[in-house]
């Protein structure tokens, strides 16, 4: 069943409106038409419809609500990526797989061994893009949420005290692994004796050249963890989504 984000504006007296891009998608690349059923979400609050179409206009689709669906596809652990800028190409990459696999905001960083050149008449339209790019893969992995991708930002200017935890992957460390700053971190939420057990974390992924000595003290004075992702050094388009998709397995999945 095709699945469309709609913003809470748009739903009101049992129907939902769908406009933009979406209006085409429905009506000449999938076809449906009056009477056909799709599944709506309200990307504001993560809230499921199943939904009628009852009438197909050239700039929107009304659909009327059929049931308000109980399930959800989010997880209980938050992951916000502070991604050192890679290439360009990369970071659509990155944005597109870390949304399949769950993380729910993504911040590109500009950091000390960042190699790309910003054109700051170009930035906006970048942001953009990479919004859409991260919409498109929330709808084809049916995410109740658009994750929301950030202003590029410098590493200094990082607010990491809303965190539960922030988990750097750095690739010279040897000792402390992902799975015990989980372990630790699960033991800290258990103790406050919450019957649901949320997890609010960050994660710091170096650019292609990897963290510098300055940055790493940086990270630690903000109370960064520094942990190791195994044996292997993985690129920066690959190590966010392995962080990410690790740490939803442990907390969610094998607590």
């Amino acid at each position: 069943m095709p699945k469309f984000f709609v913003k809470e504006n748009q739903i009101s007296n049992n129907k939902i409106e769908i406009v933009g891009d979406d209006v085409n998608h429905i009506t000449n690349v999938l076809r449906m038409k009056q009477g056909e059923i799709l599944k709506v979400c309200n990307q504001e609050t993560g809230e499921n419809y199943i939904a009628e179409i009852i009438n197909a206009q050239k700039n929107s689709v009304t659909c009327e609500i059929q049931e308000k669906l109980e399930e959800t596809a989010e997880s209980n652990v938050d992951i916000t990526l502070y991604q050192g800028l890679p290439k360009f190409e990369k970071m659509e990459l990155i944005i597109q797989k870390n949304t399949e696999v769950g993380v729910n905001a993504i911040v590109p960083v500009i950091m000390e061994r960042t190699v790309v050149k910003l054109d700051e008449k170009q930035v906006s339209k970048k942001l953009e893009r990479w919004q859409k790019i991260a919409e498109i893969a929330a709808k084809q992995s049916m995410r109740d949420i658009i994750p929301q991708i950030g202003n590029i930002t410098k590493l200094k200017d990082i607010d990491t005290t809303e965190f539960d935890a922030v988990l750097v992957a750095y690739e010279n460390e040897e000792h402390n692994m992902l799975k015990t700053e989980l372990q630790k971190l699960e033991r800290k939420i258990k103790s406050n004796n919450s019957s649901e057990q949320q997890y609010n974390i960050a994660i710091v992924i170096g650019p292609e050249g990897g963290i510098s000595e300055k940055e790493l003290v940086m990270l630690a004075e903000k109370n960064a963890k520094f942990v190791s992702l195994g044996k292997r050094i993985l690129r920066t388009e690959t190590a966010g989504v392995v962080m990410a998709g690790n740490i939803i397995y442990e907390l969610e999945y094998n607590s």
